[in-house]
């Protein structure tokens, strides 16, 4: 299985691979994701790092607090899945040039 490989080489792998690790995760971290619920009515932007940038509310929901509440809950968590979602195929994909590794 490691008849080819050169062990020497190995901290210089690890090197690139932590290298390209940071790159990934600043690439996400400067990403938004953007997510509405009620058919708009509210909308929420995170960004990579899953901190809040804008909360969007549609005047209608100022006076029904339980539906505003229940559809900023579906909006935030859908826009944390999103960037989660975005984090996990980016972790994916640098495994894979790592020789399929996971």
């Amino acid at each position: 299985m490691f008849k080819d490989f050169d062990f020497s080489k190995m901290g210089e792998m690890l090197a690139q691979a932590q290298q390209k690790a940071n790159e990934f995760e600043a690439q996400i971290a400067a990403k938004e994701f953007e997510s509405k619920s009620g058919g708009g009515l509210i909308s929420v932007k995170i960004n990579g790092k899953s901190e809040i940038l804008d909360i969007c509310i549609d005047d209608s929901l100022l006076e029904d607090k339980d539906s505003l509440q229940i559809l900023l809950i579906s909006a935030v968590n859908d826009a944390i899945k999103l960037a989660n979602d975005e984090k996990q195929s980016a972790a994916a994909s640098l495994l894979g040039g790592f020789g399929g590794m996971r």
